[in-house]
């Protein structure tokens, strides 16, 4: 196994428990990936490298099959899953009853109900069929209507919704996507994100990502798998011996390490495959918590920043465009309002990040504080330290970050299913598979991509023990 992002933990464990042997090769000195918690400011803070809340891991298929709970993982949820502040001191909030959020949308209640209750009715059943157990839907022609809603653009959609808060609610959600607003599918993301809300809440680890990731190591560790960290393949040749290679990295390092095993029509695609938005990433060690003007948002895990609709379409258009937005949407998480024991006590931290273009060298720090300052007056006053990341030095902590795409490649719906070629997981070599973000079903803390790509291993090394 190369690489201890989550998905290559999540193929471990599924390889492990078949009964095969498992090696986990991890370049970094210490494991997770995406998935990790360091001291990035101050001692006594602790802050999220990259993935900060995790909707898809609670209800990830591939981590619920592990008893993570029984070796130190446990989630914090959050009064309220989001708050998104307007200008003028008012915000509009994602609850977890969808009920109770539709009804404070007033005349775009109805509008709501319909694109999300159908998802969260069945939110279980379609947990399910990523796992290959098949069950009929409570009401398949409503999730039918909604699927075909998804494919639409997120401006076609947000056409349908008039009351200002709901409309920047949504927008919010579906910048989520990568995409601009005005592109397919990005709609989907909206759907998918809010329903998440409603269904199973969008929590955190208590003491931070990296918690995800340890908890699998344990587990992991507990049932026999190696773990080799600060060692960076510089080609599978170097590697000890074995059946499978399950790679977790990606199409870009999987040419550095494999090229000369892949044919040319192979090595082609993988060199023209499409990355996405870049991060700009800042955390912050604070003397307290961010001062909001709304005060919904300091019952909020997450915030979103960016005003109006129409203003965060301009900013992610503009991204689009290869640009840095002079307004950018800025996502914030802030965990120690639920969980102090991330800072010394009475002190707060604060994780937040924008998109710019893959590579981007524009400095967004002050763009970002002006952005949060807009609807927390005197937040520049509670900053104590800060740690800046931008697009490249995400990439130079993670070779997966390429250009600082959190994703694993752009959501554009030419490379959403069939990612990052139309083989997927596999490879031209039977004996090297493909199973980081850079996979169906793409970014975010969830394993999924390891869990399908170990199930396709199981199959080949089941098959070849016959012969």
């Amino acid at each position: 196994m190369i690489g201890s992002g989550p998905n290559g933990l999540s193929a471990a464990a599924s390889v492990v428990k078949a009964g095969y042997s498992v090696l986990v090769i991890e370049a970094a000195d210490e494991i997770g990936g995406g998935a990790r918690t360091l001291p990035l400011t101050l001692p006594g803070f602790r802050h999220d490298t990259c993935s900060a809340i995790h909707p898809l891991a609670v209800a990830s298929p591939a981590f619920m099959s592990m008893p993570l709970e029984q070796y130190g993982l446990a989630w914090i949820h959050p009064e309220i899953p989001l708050a998104h502040p307007l200008d003028g001191g008012r915000a509009v909030t994602l609850e977890r009853s969808l009920g109770a959020t539709a009804i404070s949308l007033g005349k775009d209640a109805d509008a709501y109900q319909r694109l999300f209750a159908p998802v969260v009715a069945n939110w279980t059943v379609l947990t399910e069929l990523s796992t290959g157990k098949l069950r009929f839907p409570h009401d398949a022609a409503a999730l039918a209507r909604v699927a075909f809603t998804s494919m639409r653009s997120a401006m076609s959609v947000l056409a349908g919704f008039h009351d200002p808060g709901a409309r920047a609610l949504l927008a919010g959600l579906a910048a989520h996507s990568n995409l601009p607003l005005e592109d397919a599918f990005s709609a989907g993301f909206a759907v998918s994100m809010g329903a998440s809300a409603h269904a199973v809440g969008w929590p955190f680890p208590r003491g931070g990502a990296g918690n995800i990731s340890n908890a699998i190591a344990r587990y992991l560790r507990s049932l026999g798998v190696e773990f080799e960290t600060g060692v960076r393949v510089n080609s599978l040749e170097d590697l000890p011996a074995h059946r499978i290679a399950l790679c977790d990295v990606s199409p870009r390092e999987l040419l550095r390490i494999a090229g000369a095993r892949l044919p040319n029509w192979y090595r082609h695609k993988l060199e023209n495959f499409s990355y996405g938005p870049g991060a700009f990433k800042v955390d912050w060690a604070l003397d307290g918590p961010i001062p909001w003007a709304a005060p919904e948002c300091g019952r909020a895990g997450t915030v979103h920043l960016g005003g109006a609709a129409e203003e965060i379409a301009a900013g992610e258009r503009t991204v689009g465009a290869g640009h840095p937005a002079e307004e950018p949407f800025v996502f914030v998480a802030q965990h120690t309002r639920f969980d102090p024991s991330r800072a010394p006590l009475g002190k707060h931290t604060a994780w937040a990040y924008c998109h710019v273009p893959n590579g981007c060298e524009a400095d967004m720090t002050d763009r970002i504080e002006r952005q949060i300052g807009r609807f927390a007056p005197g937040f520049r006053g509670r900053i104590l330290a800060r740690s800046v990341l931008g697009p490249m030095a995400l990439q130079a902590r993670n070779s997966n970050l390429v250009g600082g795409d959190f994703c694993g490649g752009a959501n554009r719906w030419q490379q959403l299913f069939t990612r990052p070629t139309f083989l997927t997981y596999l490879t031209p070599d039977p004996r090297i598979l493909l199973c980081s973000a850079s996979t169906p079903p793409g970014g975010g803390v969830h394993g999924m991509c390891g869990y399908y790509a170990a199930r396709l291993a199981l199959r080949r090394l089941r098959k070849w023990a016959r012969k």
